[in-house]
């Protein structure tokens, strides 16, 4: 009987490791062979050693788009844990319309990331023809250059992919929510606890897997960004000036505007190791204590 079980489970293991392994492992072991290489897609691979790595390390643009990634990453990740935990500790409280308020909380994040970002390219644009900024006039302020200014570009784009992945957020909150026992909080009241307490004692530290799921897969995102930027950066992808550039699209645009394979397979490599640091550091920051 165990050695059928075994034949058992490791027949249904079996498709998906080989999936993985084919569309995941290999690729990504290949990546790490061809940052090695010089490349252009017309030639075979030329082994160069840690030549690219060199080079990258050695560029300034690489180190301008690397601060704009971790912007992207330490100011859009809090703010959107934030702001979904606020709207989904209300909203689970509301009970009039509340399966139409959640989804059209959740309707941004089902819509594709070229549609929404032409949208909010069209509110930032001048008046009359931008939204954003003729309500500004209305109230006397003056026009606001958004994605067309060097300082207000980044914040910009941050602000839509904010939105973006506030609906997703805002459900896995709200699941986490009602995870949690009532008797809990019963128990709380009948002691005297008032809600800020109730928040702070049971719900935060309830709440904490959820939390830190949503960190990782935020922060994820966030060092990933890519569709933001490109659509609503078309005339000049990831600027004005390169102020918006995050690695995922300087290695698209040295991958297929430059044909440098190599090393843009470098910059992978580098993002990869930026990916895998950060979600560790985080899942070992937030881990529980014994």
């Amino acid at each position: 009987m165990r050695t059928k079980r075994l034949v058992w489970v490791w027949s249904f293991l079996a498709l998906p490791i080989l999936f993985y392994s084919v569309i995941r492992f290999y690729p990504t072991i290949e990546a790490f062979w061809l940052s090695l290489t010089n490349w252009d897609l017309l030639k075979p691979p030329q082994f160069i050693g840690f030549a690219n790595y060199e080079k990258l390390f050695a560029d300034p643009q690489f180190w301008k788009v690397f601060k704009n990634t971790f912007a992207y990453l330490l100011v859009g990740t809090p703010i959107s844990l934030l702001l979904s935990f606020v709207i989904a500790y209300h909203l689970d409280r509301v009970r009039f319309m509340h399966g139409l308020i959640r989804g059209l909380y959740f309707l941004p994040y089902l819509t594709t990331a070229a549609a929404m970002a032409w949208v909010w390219r069209w509110f930032y644009q001048p008046a009359p023809i931008g939204v954003i900024n003729n309500a500004l006039g209305t109230i006397g302020i003056p026009q606001q250059p958004f994605i067309r200014s060097v300082d207000q570009a980044l914040p910009s784009i941050m602000v839509t992919a904010i939105w973006a992945g506030l609906g997703f957020q805002i459900i896995i909150f709200m699941a986490g929510l009602r995870s949690i026992p009532n008797t809990f909080y019963e128990a709380a009241r009948i002691d005297g606890l008032g809600e800020w307490a109730i928040l702070r004692k049971i719900t935060l530290p309830l709440l904490k897997p959820t939390t830190v799921f949503l960190v990782v897969f935020s922060s994820i995102g966030f060092l990933r960004i890519f569709d933001q930027v490109y659509n609503m950066t078309t005339n000049d992808p990831g600027g004005p000036l390169g102020s918006t550039k995050p690695l995922v699209l300087m290695i698209y645009q040295t991958a297929f505007s430059s044909y440098a394979m190599g090393y843009a397979a470098a910059q992978t490599v580098v993002l990869f190791t930026i990916l895998l640091c950060v979600s560790l550091l985080q899942l070992w920051i937030l881990r529980e204590k014994k």
